[in-house]
């Protein structure tokens, strides 16, 4: 099988390491029989459904379905419609009325962009001024123009949260193993949001969380079906598991970037031949999974997140290769045409290990890293710990 990745960053390059075991992995979709949409930017904005009227078999959401993660506040009628739980939450385009319903929640406070930010578009805080601020400068459009001119506050739920995958070929799905990642800069889940500093893969004790997932899952492709959306593609479910059990955080419409590099490497089974039969609306084959764990760390440029510099020279990438275990996916960071790495402002990398036990994927993953260098690199240094 001929398949085409589209996107260029560090969940992509996991994908066409994954898909390149069993499939061709070409450049150009006219010359694939699969073409597999990683970014969300592209999905929302319609290219499934140009590839297909083009005639390509695609594995990614037309833009009806993408309004998942296109739009916060469709996503939460969604939710409600279906019989999701999720928290306590409100869409408003005017600040005084946004001011007021946070005002009715206890705190924290969650604001949220409508639209795509790049996971940057969040904001938690405990601070009610702080979130009053927030919402102004999104609705204002300075802060992160149209994408913030309508803001979904949430009522902040406390707990540990699951990123769990399910692949969909337009009525049934199958789960992936679950996954959790840490979206802040710095150690400790402190600092400004980011896209994802790196995830690990099992979570120990999730299987009733898994399970409800599922269940969630299972409610919202019926309700997706019953508003004549063909969903073929991956929901990545973001739960949340606080005292009154596993709520949905959001939807995302692609695989999660960086827990796409902790679980895809864990794939045993063929992904080209699931990913076919989900584009094709086939039955969907189960997938299995090495007993390994897997652990991937982030390496972000200096200035990462608000302001990542370019151009600095990378070292040491088939230095980290030649870990045990261990695989690096590029993202910002690129070849030069004559030989060696250049960053390209952002999360350059992705070092990923897998190991007979977590403490062991995290060492392997800990050791790569340490034989990559580019100046101003950073990265967080506890991706796993908490569990392993």
């Amino acid at each position: 099988m001929r398949v085409c990745v589209v996107g260029s960053g560090g969940r992509e390059s996991a994908l066409r390491r994954v898909l390149g075991r069993t499939a061709a992995v070409v450049e150009e979709p006219e010359d694939a029989e699969l073409v597999v949409v990683g970014p969300e930017g592209p999905l929302v904005d319609g290219l499934a459904d140009r590839l297909r009227a083009a005639g390509r078999l695609v594995f990614g959401p037309g833009a009806d379905g993408a309004r998942l993660e296109g739009s916060k506040a469709w996503m939460k009628e969604v939710l409600l419609a279906a019989g999701v739980p999720t928290a306590r939450h409100g869409s408003f385009s005017d600040a005084a009325a946004a001011v007021e319903f946070l005002k009715s929640l206890p705190g924290p406070y969650v604001v949220k962009t409508d639209g795509l930010a790049s996971g940057k578009g969040v904001l938690v805080t405990g601070s009610l001024d702080e979130a009053a601020d927030d919402v102004a400068a999104k609705l204002s459009g300075a802060a992160f123009g149209p994408a913030g001119r309508t803001v979904v506050i949430e009522e902040g739920l406390a707990g540990p949260e699951l990123s769990v995958l399910a692949v969909c070929n337009g009525r049934d799905f199958v789960l992936l193993p679950p996954a959790r990642d840490h979206k802040r800069v710095g150690e400790g889940d402190t600092g400004p949001n980011t896209g994802g500093m790196g995830a690990y893969s099992p979570v120990a004790g999730t299987a009733a969380a898994e399970a409800a997932a599922g269940e969630m899952v299972g409610r919202t492709v019926s309700e997706l079906r019953r508003r004549q959306i063909d969903y073929r593609g991956v929901l990545y479910a973001g739960l949340i598991l606080d005292a009154e059990g596993p709520r949905m955080l959001e939807y995302n419409v692609r695989f999660g970037d960086p827990e796409a590099q902790a679980v895809l490497p864990r794939l045993s089974s063929d992904l080209a031949e699931l990913l076919w039969a989900a584009a094709a609306g086939q039955a969907l084959p189960s997938p299995a999974v090495v007993p390994d764990a897997a652990v991937t760390v982030a390496l972000a440029s200096a200035g990462y997140p608000a302001s990542p510099r370019a151009g600095d020279e990378v070292t040491g990438v088939d230095d980290a290769e030649a870990v045990a275990g261990a695989m690096v996916f590029p993202a910002s960071a690129a070849r030069r045409p004559g030989g060696g790495w250049v960053t390209g402002g952002g999360r350059e990398l992705h070092v990923a290990a897998l190991g007979p036990t977590l403490a062991e994927a995290r060492r392997r993953a800990y050791e790569a890293v340490g034989r990559i260098a580019f100046d101003g690199m950073h990265y967080r240094r506890d991706i796993g710990a908490d569990a392993a």
